[in-house]
């Protein structure tokens, strides 16, 4: 008697399609691997497009490569021409070029939802993008987002604010933020390493939702802006409105730190565990 498992009509299914426009993380924590692994974790169904790859690991990033112009257009119209893409997540970019070129295919083929997380600053505090290619992301692609969701350094340096670590608040950022984009941001507050908690807001030129949760003492945190916007994206797709979606997935992120340390990755910042409810069940 055979063992294979036939497939059923009945089990076929349209999981709702999501877009990673990012760079690639060789060591599997951020980037593209960290917005696949978020999005197939939290139910969507995963493409990507790639905008540069790196050498990287948990303890460095090596190197960058671009890639041509030319062939991220080519991806970027090979998976919008064919699949039913519901919701963008724009991470990492590298120049202007690159940058226009995004804003562009947006225009385009109009996504229901865009969550822009505007990677510009390293761990290390130093600067990924030119000052130009920063306002170029402001003035071609905030526009185009539902929702951008900067960390601390990075709103310091979007908004001009000088970034102290050991500030208490994050008030300083709200105004200005809401002056770069009409729609929602999520201002992430885990850089605010003095405060018991980890708090989030959400901020609309109307309201401000606070997202707290208790910090988790973790040396495993790569990839946690990527992860949380893709699961953010992954919930719009599939038709939670933007206070569900960000309270979502802040649950998933939460849930896939405090399980971190189940995994040994590397020798320096782990990646956070992606797949714990998976683990959980194998055992």
């Amino acid at each position: 008697m055979s063992n294979s498992i036939e497939p059923s009509i009945n089990n076929i299914i349209s999981p709702p399609i999501v877009l990673t426009i990012a760079g690639s993380d060789s060591g599997g924590g951020a980037g593209i691997q960290a917005d696949i692994k978020a999005i197939s974790a939290t139910g969507g169904y995963a493409c990507s497009v790639i905008t540069a790859i790196t050498a990287q690991n948990t303890q460095s990033v090596s190197a960058i490569f671009p890639i041509p112009l030319e062939y991220i257009a080519k991806q970027l119209d090979a998976v919008f021409l064919d699949l039913n893409i519901v919701a963008v997540k724009i991470g990492m970019l590298v120049d202007i070029d690159i940058i226009k070129l995004i804003a562009q295919k947006i225009k385009k083929y109009r996504p229901l939802f865009v969550v822009v997380d505007p990677v510009m600053v390293a761990t290390s505090g130093d600067l990924l993008l030119p000052c130009s290619a920063m306002n170029t992301v402001k003035s071609e692609l905030f526009p185009l987002a539902h929702l951008i969701t900067p960390n601390i350094p990075e709103a310091a340096v979007l908004t001009g604010q000088k970034y102290a670590l050991e500030m208490d608040n994050m008030d300083v950022f709200i105004e200005p933020l809401r002056a770069l984009t009409p729609n929602a941001i999520l201002l992430k507050g885990g850089h605010l390493t003095m405060d018991v908690k980890s708090v989030d807001l959400l901020i609309t030129q109307d309201s401000i939702e606070a997202f707290s949760n208790p910090r988790i003492e973790t040396n495993n945190t790569h990839g946690t802006g990527c992860t949380l916007s893709s699961a953010i994206a992954s919930y719009s797709a599939q038709g939670h409105d933007l206070f569900q979606s960000v309270m979502l997935a802040k649950k998933y992120i939460s849930l896939a730190i405090a399980h971190a340390d189940e995994l040994s990755v590397g020798q320096g910042h782990g990646p956070v565990n992606h797949f714990f409810l998976g683990h959980q069940r194998l055992r």
